[in-house]
């Protein structure tokens, strides 16, 4: 059940089979049904997510009540609402479930534990950090500064197969267009 979380740690940083017992001994399992929300705007994120199968929607409700997707996060993705998980306060998120999935997640506490006693932990989150720092500099740079067509093209190219997997009214939330604009995008 753990092996897909070794394999993507080992990406990153090669394990031990004595570091990793200790690292899934941390984890928790967890199946998670279509339209079920493992994060509800208002409550306290206690975990950060996994993805091992599955696809989960990031969001945010304005004062509209109009949602705003954040995030996908497909298999070997990494999601919380990470303001909440790290400063335990209120969700301004929702993370639901668009597909059948299973997870492994981690409380705030047993994630510092693991950081404080394996340095190459510390390493591959810093890394992940990193690299999700930097996706969401080029996507807020890209809704600034990108037609509506060079963002659903630029979709297209990064996420090929979320294209089969998400319904077009969550793509246009995601990219910033009315469903009606994403339609002539894609026809």
């Amino acid at each position: 059940m753990y092996t897909r979380l070794r394999e993507h740690i080992e990406k990153v940083v090669p394990l031990t089979d004595e570091e990793f017992a200790f690292i899934s001994k941390h984890f928790n399992y967890r199946k998670v049904k279509k339209h079920q929300y493992l994060i509800q705007e208002g409550d306290t994120t206690v975990y950060s997510y996994f993805v091992m199968t599955g696809l989960l929607k990031l969001s945010h409700t304005d004062a509209n009540d109009k949602e705003h997707v954040l995030h996908f996060a497909t298999e070997d993705w990494w999601v919380s609402d990470y303001q909440s998980y790290f400063h335990k306060t209120k969700a301004t998120m929702s993370l639901d479930c668009l597909e059948d999935a299973e997870v492994l997640y981690i409380s705030l506490e047993d994630d510092q534990q693991l950081h404080a006693a394996l340095p190459k932990i510390e390493h591959f989150f810093l890394r992940k950090s990193h690299l999700s720092y930097i996706a969401s500099q080029q996507r807020i740079l890209s809704l600034l500064s990108t037609s509506a067509k060079e963002r659903y093209e630029q979709f297209l190219r990064q996420y090929p197969t979320l294209l089969q997997r998400v319904n077009k009214t969550l793509i246009a939330s995601y990219l910033g267009v009315s469903r009606e604009t994403l339609s002539r995008l894609s026809s």
